[in-house]
């Protein structure tokens, strides 16, 4: 904090721990204290101390723990009196302890961690900045652990679990002093199992409720648990109500009564709330029914309860029926899932929907544990290499999922996915066919295979091959087309980016605790209600499942444990975030330098001036010089929106007050990433107003996906090969009719570069609002707003027809909890300091 600004500081707006600490000083002076302060005062005109006054101060001595100079500060704070104007009156007092109170401290926190509530499988950032005339290093605990490898301003956990939950605290050291920030806490929730199908999309810095408590039926004696969960900076507070009357000593997320009578029954419901320093929130959980009953109960083989009648009602007197008709709990090894997303097509009409469906699944998929690959514009070479290293994280029944969003095309009973740069017309030779895929996941024998292809099937009459794919016969395969057999599937056009109508619906039901084919059959109902695609686009299932294979079972490694080890760090290379850094320049200005991922391939860099030379009258820090391979866009880099720089997922969740550029593509990146920072600045004492520019190049090695090196020539050509098998008689070619003649939306034929450099307000998320308005006008009108997701180039027709985180305020976490935390935590660290 500058002197400037702190001279202008209102006394009323001092922090209670530095007046208490003043006022001590100025109490216990007889010759420089509260007495001598007031004399001083009452000499300004602009401040009157009358005799008054003073005297109203002199009989606070009468009071227990009652303060002169508490009183003195609060009158002359009242008439306006700033800190600038008490540290004048201080400075001829001579009290120099006072003075010193109200001087910055040699070292300073100026960025506070901030308590959070998450969900499980997400990523946890927590930041602590300090300034200070020298060095200072950084450590992070949990409780009073040392949290290892945590020497950085930002702690990150990627991805965070539920035993990552708890209190945190940073400790900055310099040379000769140390701080500690304010206590944090995080709270991690687990979604994805069983919570009626509630779905969470992205943490836009507002409250969400993302678990809602169930109804329950009980009998008397047993235990009550309700849970709900928010997520938000900061957490959520909680108050349970029961008909509408608030439940004393209820303000935790889970509700746990004991033993209870018949009287605890009703209808139970959760308000939640939040309070920042920008705003405040307030909702309502679902109203659940609580139904207990009187319980009459046997014990069958010391293992279940249930009563008499229900004993002989379904097994004939025997527990043999009963018990063996529970359903056996099937695991994963693990779980790996691809997503590609493709849509700024080179030679085809762009798309936008795939950006929006593949963040959101990405979100919902790590809520289920799965080790989420996500990839935007792939070329053919990078979308073949891309599938090898998910083949590489495949093994014996770990649960592996194929998620596409793009253009694409049937022939023959197998389907192709549409590369970024392939030719007008294409042909198999430059697309990855997906039966080739599942044969390769059925050699790793993966315990479940789901492909989820959100694309169009219609016949692609350029391409005559024939190409047949010797599959196994193994169970547990499943795939979700978009789209049935010759038919187009569909993203809704509209001025803003939208999901595709599959994961419209989709994304509504994935958490769902239920066997695969069951969700989609869901998905597909609930499409078929949705007026603007009825007798365009239907969901189609085509399944070989033998199990309750569901993407909600637990993760149970095998005896490959080793094996998974290895493949865990081949994910983590491609999720390696750089660390934050932090840039000093000789001037005396402080960068902070942050990351963070929108996909696996996009990087957003993001600039914050920390600190500034007094004698600097403005300063601007801002990156460029990048690798000719990512292509960047000058006009939209280092951008003062994340909107501006075409940032729309991830908006919400960056710091504020940054300037943020976007990297795409950064499967393209050939050797390290290294780009300049630069700095310039004007000085109040010169002249000129000509800035002054200083540089530093920084280097952050490959990030993310780049750490595979996917642009290098295809290494096996795996699919290719497999493609080009030889007929085979266990595989029966589905002939699908020749070509129509189609309407294509006139959405479809803007070339790249147009739909591309759309303005942020043109291009900006409105997706709530868009499918609740517009889509709500009758089906005739609505084909206009469909957007077709396969392209056939127009051989008959010269034209076709178309179609931010929260503040870096501090939150107050003042509970019980963390006040009781704070002493044992600091009692503990005496003898390391």
């Amino acid at each position: 904090m500058s002197d400037s600004l702190e001279r202008n500081t209102k006394i009323s707006q001092l922090k209670e721990p530095l007046v208490k600490k003043l006022c001590e000083v100025l109490d216990k002076s007889s010759s420089k204290g509260w007495r001598k302060l007031g004399e001083i005062v009452g000499s300004d005109r602009r401040f009157k101390v009358s005799s008054d006054d003073m005297e109203m101060c002199s009989l606070k001595v009468l009071e227990l723990e009652g303060s002169p100079s508490l009183m003195l500060l609060r009158l002359i704070g009242e008439r306006g009196c700033t800190t600038g104007h008490l540290m004048d009156y201080l400075q001829t007092l001579g009290n120099q302890d006072a003075l010193q109170c109200l001087k910055p401290p040699a070292l300073q926190i100026v960025i506070q961690p901030q308590s959070v509530a998450l969900i499980c499988g997400h990523n946890l950032r927590l930041s602590c900045h300090a300034v200070c005339k020298s060095p200072v290093q950084y450590q992070w605990f949990k409780y009073n652990q040392e949290v290892p490898n945590s020497l950085s301003p930002d702690l990150v956990i990627s991805p965070v679990h539920l035993k990552d939950a708890g209190f945190y605290i940073c400790r900055v050291n310099s040379v000769d002093a140390f701080e500690f920030s304010q206590w944090v806490q995080v709270d991690v929730l687990n979604v994805g199992v069983s919570y009626g199908g509630q779905s969470y999309q992205s943490l836009d810095g507002r409250m969400k409720v993302v678990i809602q408590p169930q109804s329950q039926r009980l009998h008397v004696g047993e235990n009550l648990q309700l849970e709900c969960g928010a997520v938000g900076r900061p957490i959520p507070r909680y108050q349970w109500h029961r008909n509408g009357v608030p439940i004393a000593n209820a303000s935790k997320r889970k509700l746990t009564i004991p033993h209870v009578m018949q009287d605890q029954h009703g209808r139970y419901r959760c308000e939640i709330s939040s309070s920042s320093s920008s705003n405040s929130e307030r909702m309502w959980t679902n109203e659940v029914d609580v139904i207990i009953a009187p319980g009459i109960s046997v014990q069958i083989s010391g293992a279940m309860e249930c009563s008499e009648d229900d004993i002989y009602a379904i097994g004939g007197g025997s527990s043999d029926f009963f018990l063996n008709s529970i359903p056996e709990q099937l695991y994963a090894t693990d779980k790996v899932a691809l997503l590609i997303g493709n849509l700024s097509y080179q030679n085809h009409p762009q798309l936008k929907a795939p950006m929006v469906d593949v963040y959101d699944l990405t979100n919902l998929l790590r809520q289920l544990n799965f080790k989420v690959v996500s990839l935007l514009d792939l070329t053919e070479s990078e979308m073949r290499n891309a599938v090898d290293e998910f083949l590489l994280l495949l093994h014996k029944g770990v649960y592996g999922l194929l998620y596409y969003a793009g253009h694409g095309y049937e022939n023959y009973g197998n389907s192709f996915m549409v590369p970024v740069d392939a030719p007008n017309p294409y042909r198999s030779a430059n697309c990855l066919c997906v039966q080739s895929i599942l044969k390769l996941m059925q050699e790793k024998e993966t315990g479940l295979n789901v492909f989820l292809l959100d694309m169009c099937r219609k016949r692609n009459i350029h391409d005559d091959s024939t190409p047949n794919i010797v599959l196994r016969v193994t169970a547990n395969i499943v795939f979700g087309y978009a789209t049935c057999q010759d038919a187009e599937a569909f993203e809704l056009s509209s001025s803003g980016f939208t999901n595709g109508v599959f994961v419209k619906f989709l994304k509504k039901r994935l958490l769902d605790d239920e066997k695969i084919t069951v969700v989609l059959d869901r998905v597909a109902e609930d499409m078929g209600q949705f007026d603007a695609t009825k007798g365009k686009q239907a969901l189609e299932i085509r399944s070989s499942l033998s199990e309750r294979r569901a993407l909600t079972d637990p993760i149970l490694p095998g005896d490959s444990a080793d094996l998974l080890h290895a493949h865990s760090r081949q994910w983590a290379k491609a999720h390696e975030l750089p660390e934050s850094m932090c840039l000093n320049f000789d001037c005396g200005a402080q960068i902070k330098l942050g990351f963070a991922a929108e996909f696996s391939n996009v990087l957003v860099i993001y600039t914050h001036i920390v600190k500034k030379p007094e004698d600097m009258s403005s300063c601007q820090a801002h990156v460029t010089d990048f690798s000719q391979d990512l292509d960047v866009d000058p006009k939209e880099m280092n951008r003062e929106t994340p909107e501006e720089t075409g940032i729309y997922l991830l908006s919400s969740c960056l710091p504020q007050h940054c300037l943020y550029t976007r990297l795409s593509s950064l499967q393209k990146l050939r050797e390290e990433l290294v780009f300049t920072v630069c700095l310039q600045g004007t000085f109040a004492s010169m002249d000129d107003d000509h800035p002054v520019h200083w540089t530093k190049s920084v280097n952050i090695g490959k990030p993310l996906i780049a750490r595979l090196d996917l642009h290098r020539a295809m290494r096996r050509n795996s699919c290719l090969q497999t493609c080009m098998m030889p007929h085979s008689p266990s595989h029966s070619p589905c002939h699908s009719p020749g070509p129509e003649h189609r309407l294509y939306p006139h959405h479809g034929s803007l070339q790249a570069q147009d739909n591309n450099r759309l303005s942020p307000q043109q291009r900006y998320l409105d997706i709530c609002e868009h499918l609740q308005g517009t889509l709500g006008g009758c089906r005739d009108s609505y084909c206009d707003h469909l957007s077709q997701r396969r392209y056939e180039p127009p051989y008959d027709s010269p034209e076709g027809l178309s179609s931010s985180p929260g503040r870096l305020s501090i939150p107050i976490e003042a509970t019980d909890d963390i006040d009781e935390l704070q002493t044992v935590f600091i009692n503990s660290l005496q003898p390391q300091l």
